[in-house]
């Protein structure tokens, strides 16, 4: 438990985490397998050696196991203390977070950030600051006004033909950012007679043809609970497409066992939405979890929030963008940081949200460049932003301008 780093190297045979740039910034630098070499278990040097340091009784097989994971999870100052060193903005900040959202780290994640500086991306999503105790002008609980959509319990019918079903209040680490402060890491959890009116809803808004299944994350639930949710949903015959809102591939990757593919298969089409916020993310058992899943024929797409001190630039934004592609991930939106309260310190202006669209845009393949939104205040939806690329518009022509700079003309009739 008390092991020192030099300890720690010698028991893995080295002194530098693999994988690692250096020893403030664990992950930076990640190795992602081709797909004919992936490991059914795979744990990476790195947790190898948090492991070894902070649950010297743990079997890889314990840490493997999601659930383990789950109970182990870090979720006071008391618990981050012991694994690492904190600010007092950090400290003042997790003493102060009755009736907001919790913390909560998995061991998988923190073996991501122990040893990094405060500023360091990962850090930054998953432990508090004391920036998150200040509400700004504008901010609201429920910026979406997703309450106001809601007809029944775990539904949100903003859309015409598709619904949000969010089917826990539980993730496995909790996003500081989050548009769903305001009831993830709650105790109101949905009953079986929830569930049920909640089914019956869709069943007859047969308009209904795409059912997003959100949270919480709904991958933290038992297996036995997911296969009765996607059932009842599946046999509703005007629903075409289920979609399943995650971050556990990020986060939590042990979760993706062969036992839940098993499942998810039996309820094609059925995609899934992930959450990558920066490259660091992507390590080892991310990609195996990823890749695992895209072969067992689910397409996946990743929605990044821009977050400022994170990503807001156009290298890391690209490197993002490339290194999903890797992992067969598309990038889907890249969503402007919500107004929730205490979220000023992560937001950046739209501006600079446009300039790196207008920095991707032809400099790199159409795949890597997402679509850039804002989620509107009051529920008014998605609105897609793109960089000023009409110049001039009318009944003979317009006139565009590439991403290069050049002006292009084509006539209208």
């Amino acid at each position: 438990m008390n092991a020192n780093n030099n300890e720690v190297g010698a028991l893995l045979g080295g002194g530098r985490l693999v994988g690692c740039s250096s020893d403030e910034e664990p992950g930076a630098k990640t190795m992602i397998f081709s797909q004919n070499v992936i490991p059914n278990q795979l744990v990476s040097n790195r947790s190898s050696e948090f492991m070894n340091r902070y649950f010297p009784l743990t079997t890889l097989e314990s840490w493997n196991d999601w659930k383990w994971q789950l109970r182990n999870a870090f979720t006071s100052l008391e618990d981050l203390r012991k694994i690492m060193k904190l600010t007092q903005k950090e400290i003042l900040a997790i003493n102060n977070l009755k009736g907001r959202l919790p913390l909560r780290i998995t061991p998988y994640f923190a073996s991501l950030i122990y040893r990094s500086k405060p500023t360091h991306p990962l850090r930054r999503n998953v432990v508090p600051v004391v920036e998150e105790l200040l509400e700004g002008r504008m901010e609201q609980s429920d910026p979406l006004h997703e309450r106001a959509y809601s007809p029944v319990k775990g539904i949100v019918h903003r859309y015409p033909d598709r619904v949000l079903f969010t089917v826990t209040q539980v993730c496995s680490n909790y996003c500081r950012y989050c548009t769903r402060s305001h009831s993830v890491g709650r105790l109101d959890k949905l009953g079986r007679q929830d569930f049920e009116k909640a089914f019956s809803y869709i069943a007859s808004h047969r308009e209904v043809r795409d059912v997003l299944i959100s949270g919480g994350d709904p991958l933290t639930m038992s297996d036995e609970l997911l296969d009765y949710i996607l059932h009842n949903i599946r046999k509703i015959e005007h629903v075409e497409i289920i979609r399943i809102g995650t971050r556990v591939p990020v986060v939590l990757p042990q979760r993706i066992t062969d036992k839940l593919e098993s499942i998810l298969k039996k309820y094609h089409p059925l995609y899934i939405s992930l959450h990558f916020s920066h490259t660091d993310e992507i390590t080892e058992e991310c990609a195996n979890a990823c890749i695992k899943l895209a072969d067992n024929g689910f397409p996946l797409g990743s929605q990044t929030v821009l977050l400022k001190g994170i990503n807001d630039s156009v290298p890391v934004m690209k490197e993002l963008m490339h290194r999903l592609l890797k992992i067969r991930v598309r990038p889907y939106y890249l969503y402007q940081c919500d107004l929730i309260p205490g979220s000023g310190h992560f937001r950046t202006t739209v501006k600079k949200g446009l300039e790196i669209i207008a920095g991707l845009r032809g400099y790199t393949s159409g795949y890597a460049v997402p679509t850039f939104v804002i989620d509107a205040p009051g529920g008014g939806g998605k609105i897609p932003l793109l960089p000023d690329y009409v110049v001039e518009h009318n009944s003979e022509r317009i006139v565009l301008r590439n991403y290069k700079g050049d002006l292009c003309e084509y006539p209208e009739k």
